[in-house]
């Protein structure tokens, strides 16, 4: 069960894991947060989670580091 956790982490978005590291909290408590939230106020979590998967994925790309041509 926790290799199919940490396969769907790693490849869909991360929000969960990475908001878990940065806060210090397990990422099993932010996906509850999630579901709750998400069942109290419809549609506004879902929202936040994918603009927050958004600024990750940009926040990757910007700062993966990159083979020089020249070298």
């Amino acid at each position: 069960m926790n290799r199919l956790k940490y396969f769907v982490e790693g490849r869909i978005f991360g929000v969960c894991t990475f908001l878990g590291e940065k806060l210090g909290i397990a990422s099993s408590y932010i996906r509850l947060f999630f579901i709750y939230a998400t069942f109290i106020a419809i549609t506004s979590p879902i929202i936040i989670y994918l603009i927050l998967a958004f600024w990750i994925n940009i926040k990757k790309y910007i700062t993966r580091k990159r083979n020089p041509v020249w070298e």
